[in-house]
């Protein structure tokens, strides 16, 4: 790596971290606002509203935290170093997400059944302060959001929590000028289906790879097919594919090879075959077993 590219992603990773520390202290604000504003009010949405940002904080929280532990530096006790650390937060992001949501519906459910008056002008406000201040930090982590899960999962926890806003303020202007006060256990609910069905999305992205399970876009046959047809090889086979990290695509395996070559051929041989890796599946950290005429097992997948 050069000097200009290790500088250009240590300036990357210092601005990732200024607009999560800048999306914390806004989501601070928001949720005091509205908590207080809620109780003010009597409105069961704001206090939800307030509730979701309060869980943003969280989270917020958590990925800066696992983005300054990712990176430091691998040990003699961490060999991996943290980098695992963002998934791990993507996951626990992922899992407040589904809970809060939980807890709104039981709220909203309880409060449809006895519906309250709520000072809507209050609720108008704060919604359109929340709208701005979620707005903002989305777009501060929209496009770091596209290459990082950690950075991903605290993204949609504000992208949610914006369209929460807005749908806030739309409740606000329903009851003020049409008096629908039972909008607002409406849109609470509403809004936590939407918590679910994106919290779901990303539980299960950050838990696959947790699970170091291969990843979507991988096709092991295909892996396989590609590797064998390169010359001295017979079989690629006892195959492992995983993401350490969102940058970090590694595969394990063993090479059956066609003939007792030396270490020196074996050598060029490797830059073959992760030249065609990494061209074909972005896979960029590759861990081969030579073998020839050994007998073992020459299946893809086997249990080791």
């Amino acid at each position: 790596m050069s000097h200009s590219q290790h500088n250009h992603i240590h300036d990357y990773k210092d601005v990732k971290d200024r607009n999560l520390l800048i999306s914390i202290f806004l989501n601070i604000l928001i949720t005091a606002a509205q908590i207080i504003g809620g109780i003010i009010s009597g409105s069961l949405a704001l206090l939800s509203d307030a509730l979701h940002n309060f869980s943003d904080v969280i989270s917020l929280v958590v990925s800066y935290v696992a983005s300054k532990l990712s990176k430091r530096k691998a040990s003699i006790n961490r060999t991996f170093g943290y980098k695992r650390a963002e998934i791990l937060a993507a996951f626990i992001n992922a899992a407040t997400l589904i809970i809060v949501a939980i807890l709104l519906i039981i709220e909203a459910v309880k409060r449809f059944q006895d519906p309250q008056e709520i000072e809507s002008n209050l609720v108008i406000w704060l919604s359109l302060i929340a709208i701005f201040a979620n707005g903002l930090s989305v777009l501060l982590l929209k496009k770091e959001s596209k290459n990082n899960i950690n950075i991903r999962s605290a993204y949609l926890h504000l992208l949610t929590d914006m369209l929460a806003s807005v749908a806030v303020l739309i409740g606000g202007l329903l009851m003020k000028y049409y008096l629908l006060f039972w909008v607002d256990s409406v849109l609470t609910f509403l809004i936590a289906m939407y918590l679910i069905i994106v919290g779901y999305d990303l539980l299960k992205t950050s838990t696959k790879m947790l699970m170091l399970f291969t990843p979507d876009h991988i096709n092991i046959k295909e892996v396989v097919r590609i590797v064998n047809q390169l010359p001295k090889v017979k079989k690629l086979h006892h195959v492992h594919i995983w993401n350490l990290s969102d940058d970090e695509l590694h595969l394990e395996a063993h090479l059956d090879l066609e003939e007792n070559i030396t270490t020196q051929e074996f050598n060029i041989l490797l830059v073959d075959i992760e030249r065609v890796l990494h061209d074909t599946f972005n896979i960029n950290h590759v861990t081969i077993q030579p073998e020839y005429k050994k007998e073992d097992p020459k299946e893809i997948i086997v249990q080791d």
